[in-house]
This record gives structure tokens, sequence and C-alpha cells, in this order.
């Protein structure tokens, strides 16, 4: 895989380019039984479209053919780092992403708030989406739980998700999830990878064990799920491996834990895209010295995995309808691409390419082409692996060296 690895050498540190990185998660989807069209087919995106006529368009692979990526993996691999060596424990980005007191040593998991029937068999694995207030008053009924040795912290992070850091000696993040990924089964036995993660293994029952007696009265969320465990993570910033000055915009606060273990200034905002986008045109005007802004739509993914075509669509015509916001501040390098693709009709993420598109005055016009997948497959860009879209957008930006003679 093309990494972030190849450019240490090459980057320039005097180019006044700047970059924007649209995220819209779960972008990618499959064609509707009925209609036999995919929801940026079906989608009216004019704005969208225009950036695919005038730039360069393509499929990115997250993790290669046939591999579906969480959401932590395909998204380091848009950043440049290669996802199989750096693997991050999701609960370790909802830590992060929450700037929790989260150090070195601790590990972090993530808790879904779910729903289990009276023989303990999972009925809803997000509980109805409980909103985010209530997340918050649970999370406050779990600070009661008590494990001789071990600090716990649990906080709320959005809607039926909350985030727990265990502190301790012996702790490690060998550890499987307890979500079964469907409904009508039983959370999983957590398993240990080897032996020196058994003390985990033993510290995270004893937490499960008190979760639900605390929450048994509860409804709909009287259980949660725990996965993703993970430990502090230390990565080389993007600063070091591109010469850049990152901004992560990112509502969920995962996504600004991944953006924070990169080296990006995250700073706290709302989910909404109004929200996000007013962000970014505060800092575009105000702080000269940032040259890279990734900027995450949540959403999206959220109407993929619920299964709801519909929803879907008009999300993506809603964020359509915003892209002026983002073109009037005129960056040398817009990319609009998805970390995964979410297909409605699947209910969840999938191992399908991402239509992406790259505008920038080095483009490679196609007056015909869209934001689709049909036609991101036939575009200058080809297939490519996500970890080489950052290369490309210092290409584009006019900020690598040649390599070589």
């Amino acid at each position: 895989m093309i990494s972030s690895d190849y450019t240490r050498s090459l980057f320039l540190t005097d180019s006044d380019t700047r970059i924007v990185l649209l995220v819209v998660d779960g972008l990618g989807g499959l064609p509707h039984s009925e209609t036999g069209r995919s929801e940026l087919e079906t989608a009216n995106l004019p704005h969208l479209d225009a950036l695919c006529a005038r730039g360069s368009s393509g499929l990115i692979s997250p993790l290669g053919p046939g591999f579906t990526p969480g959401s932590g993996p395909a998204h380091l691999a848009l950043f440049g780092y290669d996802p199989w060596t750096t693997a991050i424990g999701r609960g370790a980005l909802s830590g992060l992403g929450l700037g929790l007191d989260f150090e070195p040593g601790d590990v972090a998991a993530r808790l879904n708030f779910c729903t289990v029937d009276g023989a303990g068999k999972v009925t809803d694995r997000r509980a109805g989406r409980i909103p985010t207030e209530l997340c918050e008053q649970l999370c406050a009924l779990l600070q009661q739980i008590s494990i001789p040795g071990i600090e716990v912290t649990v906080a709320p992070e959005m809607e039926y998700r909350a985030a727990v850091i265990f502190r301790g000696p012996g702790l490690s993040d060998g550890v499987t999830d307890s979500d079964p990924q469907v409904t009508g089964q039983a959370p999983l036995p957590l398993q240990a990878s080897s032996a020196t993660d058994e003390r985990m293994v033993e510290v995270a029952n004893e937490f499960l064990s008190q979760v639900g007696k605390i929450l048994v009265e509860q409804s709909p969320a009287n259980m949660v799920l725990i996965r993703g465990f993970g430990r502090y993570p230390e990565l080389p910033s993007m600063q070091q491996v591109y010469g850049l000055h990152p901004v992560g915009i990112a509502g969920y606060p995962m996504y600004r834990g991944i953006a924070s273990v990169v080296g990006m200034d995250t700073p706290e905002t709302d989910w909404d895209v109004d929200a996000e986008f007013d962000l970014l045109q505060q800092r575009w005007r105000t702080c000269a010295e940032e040259d890279f802004y990734y900027v995450h739509v949540k959403k999206t993914d959220s109407a993929g995995e619920d299964g709801d075509f519909d929803k879907k669509v008009h999300l993506l015509q809603e964020l359509d309808a915003r892209i002026p916001r983002i073109l009037e501040l005129e960056p040398d390098v817009l990319i609009v691409t998805g970390d995964h693709s979410t297909p409605s009709v699947m209910g969840g993420h999938s191992w399908h390419p991402v239509p992406t598109v790259i505008a920038s005055k080095a483009g490679f016009p196609m007056p015909e082409a869209q934001l689709t997948e049909r036609s991101c497959a036939a575009g200058a860009l080809g297939q490519i692996p996500s970890t080489a879209l950052m290369a490309l957008a210092l290409a584009h930006a006019q900020r690598l060296a040649k390599f070589g003679a």
C-alpha cells in the first residue's frame, strides 16, 4: 500500500496551498431492488456532480478487495497510515475524542447501550438509538461501579454510544468484543487473545456484571455491549509525515479522537453539518497557518446502518446544497469521499469501494462525470487504495517534490 511512509522525504514546506478533505461517512451504496439505482444515483446532487465534471474521480478501497472496514481503520487509511499495521482499538479513539483522562497504560473500550430480553438475548443493538441526554443519565448511573484495584471512568459519547476507561496494573487490550452484531443472540463471551490478556477479561466481565445489575430496570437500554478494546495510541503526526498544519472538524467524538491521534487540532463542534461548516469557515479565515482541513459528516452512515434508503438520499441532498459554502473559500484542493460504503440495502458497512473526487487545477475534467459508484468507476483515478489518497492530495496541492533524478 502507498502510505505516509513514502512522503516524508518528498513533502515541500514552502507551499501556501490549502486542502479540504470532506469525508461523508458511509458514502457508497448499492442499487435499490425496485429502481436499480444506489442512493448516490437516486439523489439530486448538482454541486457534487459538478465537482466530478471538473475534477478527477475514481474509487478508493479502504482495506483491499473483500475486506469490510470499521470506521477506525478506514480513517487511518484515508490519512495515509497503513490500517493493517497501525490498528487502534475504537475505544481508544472514543476516549481521545471525548477528551477523557486517558494515558499510556490505560485501556479504553466502546460501549453500546442495548436492549436484552428476559433470556439475556439482544433484541436491539442500539436500544432504539436513545437520545444523548438519556445516554448521559445512564452513564451517570454507571459511575457507581467499583472494581478492586481498578479505576473505572464511563462517559457518554453520542446517542446510544459511550466509552469506558480502565486504569490499573496488568491491563491489556487483547480482548474480543461482546457485540454479536445481530439480534436474537446473547452477547458473546469475552475472550483473551493470550494469557497476558486474562486479567483484562476478568476486569471487563466484572464491569459487565455490575452494569447488568444497575440497568436491569431501565428501558429500553438495560444492558451494554462492549467492543473495541484499545490502549493509548502513539503515531507520527501529519505534520511530521506531510509537513501540514491540520485541523479535524468533527462533531462526533470518535472522529475527533482519530484526528487527534494523527496530530490534528480538534476543536469541539456540534455534529450538525452547518455547525461544522461554520467552524471550517471561521478557521479558514482566522488561522492563516492551517493548510489541511478534515471535515466529517456522520449522519449518512447512520441512515445506511438503519437501512433507511430514503433518509440517506435526503441527507446527501442536504449536504450537496451546502457544498457552495466550501467552494466560496476557494480551496486549492477539495476532496470529497467516504471512509467506507454503508449500503442501506445491507444495513451496515461493506467492502465496496467508495466514490471519490479530487477537484483542483490539476484535475482531469470529464464533463459527464457524476459522484456515483458507476460513474466514478470510469474516472481518471481508477480504483486505488485509500492510503494513496493523501499522496494524491499533496500532489494536487503541489506539495510533493519529484522522486529521483
